[in-house]
């Protein structure tokens, strides 16, 4: 709870807290709340402009957008965050591992991280899907895959510098467990820096699952998404130019809220270091009896 009432002081954070707060809810709700079917076609209604029937108008077959994009706002959501969290579940553990289980493990899990670096988000989304089918649950996996070692080397990065600390060298000296040092000393760490990188790594999930709906992969036709929406809108944008703003503002709002919303946890994470750095620590009242005491036999032998 002091965490989010540090987070919630940052201005940006308020807002990227209250943006995110309005995509969860169409995330959820969406669908119920949508004024119309999104998949049916009104057909006496096509490429119609906003109007009170269709808030936003119709697409080219009298598809309603509103409807379209409070619905396909889950899939796309869904979908992002579905490889984020394979991503984490894989690349998290692997960079605790890495950095305490001996050298022949963290050579091992370097290599894999560095293989999986070079290789590009949607030519491997491509290959997974033609190899698996094409569907939604293929292609996030595949993405997680790919996500993986960019939360590997976060938290191999902060679990190698903690594990040269003092205490942590003192707490294994004294016969601490490793499960019980990374618990205790490691993880309050790692944990921000963890949550930076998914707010991060959500962002850039979203454009990936957008891109590949563009491309027709993941979710196919005619479940709504946001890149599948902004693939039908191009074809007609003589007739409404303004058609692919509508998914173009909302996956806006929602990659740049997670942005503004990672900033604002690591500015909050640094600030609260600061203040544990700046702030005197004050001695117990045994220990001022005793520093009392001692400077008395000091004076008294002077």
């Amino acid at each position: 709870m002091t965490a989010l009432r540090n987070l919630w002081r940052i201005p940006t954070a308020r807002f990227a807290l209250v943006v995110l707060a309005g995509i969860a809810f169409l995330t959820v709700f969406g669908g119920a709340l949508a004024p119309h079917d999104p998949l049916k076609q009104y057909t006496d209604h096509v490429l119609e402009g906003p109007s009170a029937t269709h808030w936003l108008g119709t697409d080219y077959v009298g598809r309603d957008v509103l409807s379209r994009l409070m619905s396909g706002t889950r899939l796309s959501v869904v979908g992002a965050a579905e490889a984020v969290i394979i991503g984490a579940a894989l690349g998290v553990p692997s960079g605790l591992a890495s950095a305490w289980l001996g050298p022949r493990l963290e050579w091992l899990t370097l290599r894999i991280s560095d293989t999986l670096v070079i290789l590009p988000f949607t030519v491997f989304a491509i290959a997974v899907a033609g190899t698996l089918g094409n569907g939604l649950q293929q292609a996030m996996f595949a993405i997680g895959v790919l996500i993986s070692p960019i939360f590997f080397r976060v938290t191999r990065s902060v679990a190698m510098g903690m594990r040269r600390q003092q205490y942590v060298e003192a707490a294994e000296l004294m016969g601490a467990t490793e499960w019980w040092t990374l618990r205790t000393h490691i993880w309050s760490k790692v944990l921000p820096n963890v949550a930076v990188t998914f707010a991060q790594a959500t962002g850039a999930a979203l454009l990936v699952v957008a891109s590949l709906s563009f491309l027709g992969l993941g979710v196919s036709p005619p479940a709504p998404t946001w890149g599948g929406m902004l693939a039908s809108d191009l074809d007609y944008l003589a007739q409404q130019p303004w058609a692919p703003v509508f998914p173009g503002l909302l996956m806006m709002a929602a990659v740049g809220s997670l942005n503004l919303l990672a900033d604002a946890v690591r500015e909050a994470t640094g600030d609260a270091r600061r203040r544990r750095r700046s702030t005197p620590r004050t001695a117990s009242p045994a220990q001022s009896r005793h520093e009392a005491q001692r400077q008395t036999k000091e004076t008294a032998r002077a």
